[in-house]
């Protein structure tokens, strides 16, 4: 109420107008605009691009759908929900975008390669989408966003998230993103790939590998504080229905992650 000026008795915004203003974005599709005219207002700060770019995703949990096998076969070969129910007012509850995928946890090896002693591997089953994201490594800021159903290919959208802007070439990411294609992709872009290196199949990581992949992670792992901030103190959940609504709300948590990333520079530098 401080912030926003109002005085305790005065009409003030509840849920529902947050709510129908997020709708009218959702229907407008001006999210990528205002991240552009957010990123525009950074740069003019004095916060350029510098230092390359951080690639990652993450997945951004939803309501679990409960579905007949039939249901989610017709939503495989896609299908809306308006085709799969006759009842409207269900099919306006039924989200036919989101998606399951599996998070992995994987144990940790010995130097021979082998698994330590009562580790084993975890495999956690995840409901909801999932936000792909490019960081500046100077400045932390987020400068390039997707949004997709949480079952996505992390490498196929590296070159949706990456800007040209950046006034260095380096791309660090995860061994998710290492394909023959993207190595291409990159090279043809003027891109320097950073990306780690996969272990081999059923052999040991080589030990000049391991301490390359090591190098590059004290790079790499700053943009899981972006993932961390956002789903611990910003408290990110889709509980909307449907692709549109999912990356108006994704997008705006990333704009509003970049506006405090920017308040903590302001306040370092006046400091």
């Amino acid at each position: 109420m401080r912030f926003l000026g109002f005085e305790p008795g005065q009409r003030m915004p509840d849920a529902r107008t947050i709510w129908l203003y997020r709708d009218q974005l959702t229907k407008a599709d001006v999210i990528d605009n205002l991240f552009q005219k957010c990123d525009e207002m950074i740069q003019s700060k004095g916060y350029l691009a510098m230092g390359g770019q951080i690639a990652d995703a993450t997945i951004v949990p939803a309501p679990k759908q409960r579905l007949k096998d039939e249901e989610k076969a017709q939503i495989k070969q896609g299908k809306g929900s308006d085709d799969i129910w006759d009842n409207p007012h269900k099919a306006r509850h039924k989200d036919t975008d989101a998606r399951w995928s599996i998070k992995y946890s994987k144990a940790k090896t010995a130097p021979d390669g082998q698994k330590k002693k009562g580790h084993v591997d975890i495999a956690i089953p995840a409901f909801g989408y999932k936000n792909h994201i490019a960081t500046d490594r100077r400045f932390g800021f987020i400068r390039g966003f997707e949004v997709t159903g949480a079952s996505a290919y992390d490498g196929r959208y590296l070159r949706d998230v990456l800007s040209k802007g950046n006034t260095a070439s380096d791309v660090w990411a995860d061994s998710a993103y290492r394909s023959k294609k993207n190595e291409a992709w990159l090279e043809r872009q003027g891109f320097k790939s950073r990306i780690h290196q996969k272990k081999p199949k059923g052999r040991a990581m080589p030990e000049r590998t391991r301490i390359a992949n090591a190098r590059r992670s004290s790079v790499r792992s700053k943009v899981e504080h972006v993932f961390g901030d956002q789903k611990n103190r910003m408290g990110l959940f889709i509980r909307t229905i449907g692709m549109a609504r999912a990356k108006i709300k994704v997008g705006m948590v990333n704009i509003a992650y970049n506006m405090r990333r920017l308040i903590y520079h302001e306040r370092l530098n006046a400091a």
